[in-house]
């Protein structure tokens, strides 16, 4: 494990001695030039010294007054359960396919900001209340993942060739591909007296608007009062939003066809009635990284034994969280080419040690059925790592996973992590899309010069393509607030180097006007790939280059982007990115309604509501409601649902060749994000209590 410096992690001293120390800096601070570009509102922006504008302290109130907006039932992002909706709005199509779906996104982001608010009150029962939701509903209980004891780790799951192409499926399942054994399902059974898996499954029908009636505890019963788990994507990177068949998670062939829907994904000679989760990793890893937080200032407070209990549930999460780090079928990692001739794993040979796309859990619904399959995922993206949590589950006592191989397996993927970011960095500073373990899917020859990270090869847009994966300027944001907030807590040279390049790069890219103007990136463009990976000489990466294609006034990914500025401002002292960082908060405010921040939004993506879903020859079925599922069916037949949505004439309008219409979307993560970093500067910039 790289080697960090400063006071063991998990002391508060530490912590509280920088913060004291930075903001001295802060309050002797002299105004630098602004990046290009940038011009800070009059009147309305806060400076570093807090001197005029909003003042440094005024951003706290501003989140306790976002917070109590988005708490407010009134504002419509919350269940009758208490859930965090997608967005408010429920006519919207992202990778959610309803507004009032939800993600485990959504939950760790609910979870954060309950940390925050932990921080700035005291009062630590909504982030523990939060936690206690999640696990009520995001993650299986056992009565949801019925046949467990039946896994056999040596035999982890049958393999299928993915497809670059939908239409290529269903996908056969070939018994003669050896895949590797399973390394830490006995530890994780051991540990925990359990087989199940104690991870988020990624979306929820919250309003059951499908109909699929899968309630946690109930996966089956058709109850169609409460939330419901769901699934989309399942036919390969090409497979977009507007081409899936939304299926329950529990299958036990009510709804579709003969076979439920599991024949539009796998070609099996006889199918069986099944439940089956898919986790995202990035979302499990964000509510370990709140976790983190709340300890640290809980215990800063003399509170840390209101949190520990929910602590120590996050440390069991990031246990768990390791089958992201496993190739799909636990095959070798490095030059692994054809389904049979790539070797199987034993032990670790098959991790990663990256936060993969995915990984995925189900079994047989008939008790004395006995099977159960595990996978992990081969893609790896940047934007889903996230190093602060892997030093929180590699060095913060509370936070170590109690199996005894985790902390270990954590501290090697924290330096991996880090070692990723430095060698997908462009020569301009953003971060290129990942790597591979199995190309297209399939274990496939990849081109002979396509560059390789510990073997494994160069992806430009990993896990999917319509859109790429790498366009997203979110993912950018996202991400490096992770790193940012790794480096101000552990000061890792190599993170600092990759952050250095990185704010240099976006700064210029940023515009913040007077009043509610400002733009950030949006969609980026990439040509060329990186160096092939040497951790002692790693290459300037001069081939690879990524130029910012549009910009935007995306109010979540700004929250985002004003927070990664200010932990890496407070952790260097860059007066410019702390301007930029106040900027875009004092921009966002500006940009207030009754119930949140929120800009419109052109949709022009909207006319793909006509795009026709790939059903294969011979499939019949249909869906709860009575939609049909068959060939020539569309987004839009699937989901007549959306015709009773007081928002669908204006779709309507643009499907019989009108303008596209416009949105004012409140998306839940987005508020978050944007209240987290509001009280982020406060805290990072603002006067001792």
């Amino acid at each position: 494990m790289r080697i960090q410096r400063g006071s063991p992690i998990g002391t508060s001293t530490r912590a509280r001695s920088r913060k004291k120390s930075r903001r001295l800096w802060v309050a002797g601070a002299v105004a630098l030039s602004l990046p290009l570009g940038l011009t800070l509102a009059g009147s309305g922006s806060a400076s570093p010294t807090a001197d005029g504008g909003i003042g440094v302290q005024q951003y706290e109130d501003e989140f306790l007054e976002l917070y109590a907006k988005i708490k407010d039932p009134a504002s419509g992002y919350f269940s009758p359960e208490g859930i965090p909706y997608h967005a408010v709005e429920t006519l919207i199509v992202e990778a959610p396919d309803h507004g009032h779906e939800t993600t485990s996104e959504a939950y760790s982001y609910l979870i954060w900001l309950e940390a925050q608010y932990g921080q700035v009150t005291g009062d630590w029962e909504p982030f523990n209340d939060a936690w206690a939701l999640m696990e009520e509903y995001m993650i299986p209980g056992s009565e949801d993942q019925p046949t467990n004891s039946f896994y056999n780790p040596s035999s982890p799951a049958t393999y299928a060739p993915e497809s670059n192409d939908p239409s290529n499926y269903p996908a056969t399942l070939d018994p003669s591909v050896p895949v590797g054994q399973d390394p830490l399902a006995n530890e994780l059974s051991s540990t925990y007296g359990t087989d199940d898996i104690y991870g988020m499954h990624w979306l929820q029908d919250v309003d059951n608007v499908y109909g699929y009636g899968n309630t946690p505890g109930d996966p089956c019963g058709g109850n169609a009062e409460g939330p419901s788990f769901i699934n989309t994507f399942q036919r390969g990177p090409q497979e977009s939003v507007w081409e899936t068949v939304p299926h329950p998670s529990c299958d036990d062939f009510t709804f579709g066809g003969e076979n439920g829907y599991l024949d539009l994904f796998t070609d099996d000679a006889q199918y069986a009635q099944q439940w089956r989760y898919t986790n995202a990793p990035d979302a499990d890893a964000r509510a370990v990284q709140a976790a983190y937080w709340a300890n640290q200032w809980a215990s800063e407070q003399g509170n840390q034994a209101q949190v520990a209990e929910t602590v120590e549930k996050a440390a069991q999460m990031g246990d768990y969280l390791r089958y992201s780090m496993y190739d799909k079928y636990f095959k070798q990692v490095g030059d692994c080419v054809g389904p049979t001739t790539c070797p199987a794993g034993n032990g670790k040979n098959s991790s990663q040690y990256l936060m993969s796309w995915y990984y995925a859990w189900g079994g047989a619904l008939d008790s004395s059925a006995g099977w159960a399959w595990r996978i992990g995922s081969s893609f790896n993206h940047f934007g889903y790592q996230n190093p602060l949590a892997a030093y929180a589950l590699s060095s913060d006592e509370a936070l170590v996973p109690d199996s005894p191989s985790a902390g270990e397996d954590w501290g090697q993927s924290l330096d991996r992590m880090v070692e990723f970011y430095r060698w997908l960095q462009s020569d301009e500073g953003g971060i290129a899309g990942g790597a591979n373990n199995s190309w297209d899917g399939s274990y496939g020859e990849p081109p002979a010069d396509t560059s390789t990270f510990y073997g494994m090869w160069y992806d430009e847009d990993p896990v999917y393509h319509d859109p790429p994966s790498n366009q997203w300027f979110g993912m950018q944001a996202w991400s490096m607030q992770r790193l940012a907030e790794y480096y101000y807590e552990s000061g890792d040279e190599l993170a600092g180097e990759v952050l250095d390049k990185w704010v240099a790069w976006v700064l210029p890219e940023v515009t913040v006007g007077e009043g509610a103007d400002f733009a950030i990136p949006s969609t980026l463009s990439w040509s060329g790939q990186p160096d092939t990976w040497d951790p002692d000489n790693p290459g300037d990466n001069a081939d690879l280059h990524v130029e910012v294609s549009n910009h935007s006034q995306d109010v979540g990914v700004a929250g985002s982007l004003a927070n990664a500025l200010s932990f890496y401002a407070a952790a260097t002292g860059d007066t410019a990115a702390q301007e930029t960082a106040a900027g875009l908060l004092d921009a966002l405010l500006a940009n207030s309604d009754d119930i949140g921040v929120a800009t419109e939004e052109v949709r022009e993506d909207f006319s793909r509501f006509d795009d026709e879903v790939y059903i294969p020859s011979g499939f019949s079925g249909t869906m709860p409601n009575g939609d049909v599922i068959e060939p020539g069916a569309t987004f839009e037949s699937l989901r007549s649902f959306y015709h009773d949505d007081p928002n669908w004439p204006q779709v309507e309008e643009y499907l019989n060749g009108g303008d596209a219409p416009t949105f004012t979307y409140h998306r839940f993560w987005a508020q978050a994000d944007i209240a987290i970093a509001l009280a982020t500067y406060t805290n990072l910039f603002g006067e001792e209590a």
